[in-house]
């Protein structure tokens, strides 16, 4: 049986020789059980020497194959080239960082060897190491991201997971510009195990998630699969239109019944509702724009990345 571990990297000389060398035996461990493995690293358009420390893997060991994006296109791009050249019959995604443990993966085999699931995906029960603000938001998006869209994702469920070849396939079919695949992994559906582990720190480098690409990430998860800011919107728009006519209604009372004046009429008042209703205008115009600028990209249907190099299918491009 072929197993294919695919690693998308962007700019981790310093941790690809840890990594390799823990899936060497993780490959030695397995050979025995019948298992034969590929290993595919996918260069995000790293900056560093990230390409050479692959290619010298390849020269070496025939299981390397490797593909080279022309730019830095994303993580998500990256782990989809993956699923994409990916030829086994279970199909993982890890880090390049260690912060999915290799170790773990035997335990991933014998579950899908046992038949007791189609997934079995990694999830962390501590974020020890983590910011403290950084972990916050990130068990907020959670909560709020699980009240807004159909399926669920768990709380520090992360990339790293083994799939059967029916899971890749169905993931392949989604070919969305825009992935959130945390949630595509749940949206695809099929019967799913986790498996806990703790945080782990990273081997070697620096992360290169700051908060604020964190942030445009949660933003895309929503937007790719829930229309519910669009709603919120809505129902902001009628709650400050109702909020105005019953000021209205106050301030007629005020005024006609009651004959109770201010120094300047109507001044605080309008600059309030002015400045209200304007707000709520250009967060309703600013969340249908972000509906409207994927629906343009996706229009467009440029690829979801560009190779430089191509290794897998043994040309150049």
């Amino acid at each position: 049986m072929l197993i294919s571990l695919i690693v998308p990297c962007y700019n981790e000389e310093q941790s690809l020789p840890y990594l390799y060398e823990a899936l060497c035996d993780l490959r030695g461990s397995e050979e025995k059980n019948g298992k034969a493995f590929e290993f595919i690293f996918v260069n995000d358009g790293s900056r560093d020497n990230t390409a050479g420390v692959i290619k010298g893997f390849a020269a070496g060991d025939k299981d390397v194959r490797y593909i080279f994006f022309s730019r830095n296109f994303g993580k998500e791009a990256a782990m989809y080239a993956g699923l994409e050249a990916s030829r086994g019959e279970y199909v993982a995604i890890l880090d390049a960082d260690m912060q999915d443990p290799p170790s773990l993966i035997p335990e991933m085999i014998r579950a899908l060897d046992n038949d007791e699931c189609d997934i079995i995906a990694a999830r962390r029960v501590t974020r020890k190491g983590e910011p403290v603000i950084r972990s916050f938001f990130a068990r907020m998006f959670y909560k709020i991201i699980n009240r807004m869209i159909e399926v669920e994702i768990a709380d520090g469920a992360r990339d790293f997971r083994l799939m059967r070849r029916i899971v890749v396939d169905a993931i392949l079919r989604l070919s969305e510009k825009q992935r959130f695949s945390k949630g595509i992994f749940a949206w695809v559906g099929f019967r799913t195990k986790w498996i806990e582990h703790v945080n782990v720190e990273r081997v070697a480098g620096e992360t290169k998630w700051s908060f604020w690409k964190l942030f445009k990430y949660a933003i895309d998860g929503i937007v790719a699969f829930t229309t519910a800011p669009l709603r919120l919107a809505t129902i902001a728009g009628f709650a400050s239109a109702f909020a105005a006519f019953l000021y209205m209604i106050y301030y007629f009372i005020r005024a006609v019944i009651l004959r109770i004046y201010d120094t300047v009429p109507g001044y605080p008042s309008l600059l309030c509702f002015i400045l209200f209703i304007g707000g709520l205008i250009l967060m309703a115009l600013g969340v249908l724009g972000e509906y409207i600028g994927r629906t343009y990209i996706e229009t467009k249907g440029r690829p979801i990345y560009i190779t430089a190099e191509d290794e897998t299918t043994g040309r150049d491009i």
